[in-house]
């Protein structure tokens, strides 16, 4: 699991990148070897080990070497502390929202109760 602000770091730098979040939505159907991966890119094979290597430091993607292929999963542990933290700051934000709401509405009233014929006031 995925608990440092370092660890955290490294999964969103990994996910930062278009490709390597298409990489993570393929993994997610289920395994694939890094041919497999690579066919929907315009990539060397090289080019898409890159990719897979930053996401396997990140702890998403777990490679076994099966002969010359290699087979890839992806581990939904990190994706899951980053769900987390999310969740936290989501929690935040709302209550923020919920608090600019009560402004507004107050607003409103204040308006209305000072113009009571609703002739000069916009809102």
């Amino acid at each position: 699991m995925v608990e440092s602000h370092t660890d955290l770091n490294t999964v969103f730098g990994a996910l930062a990148d278009p490709t390597r979040r298409a990489l993570i939505a393929a993994l997610a159907e289920g395994p694939h070897t890094v041919g497999e991966l690579a066919e929907p890119f315009e990539f060397t094979l090289a080019g898409v080990s890159k990719h897979i290597k930053v996401l396997s430091r990140a702890g998403l993607v777990k490679q076994v070497r099966n002969g010359r292929r290699v087979d890839c999963s992806l581990q939904p542990e990190p994706l899951r502390s980053v769900a987390d933290w999310a969740s936290r700051t989501e929690s935040f934000w709302a209550s923020r929202l919920e608090s600019l709401e009560t402004v507004v509405v107050e607003r409103r009233r204040e308006r209305a109760a000072s113009d009571p014929a609703g002739e000069g006031g916009v809102s």
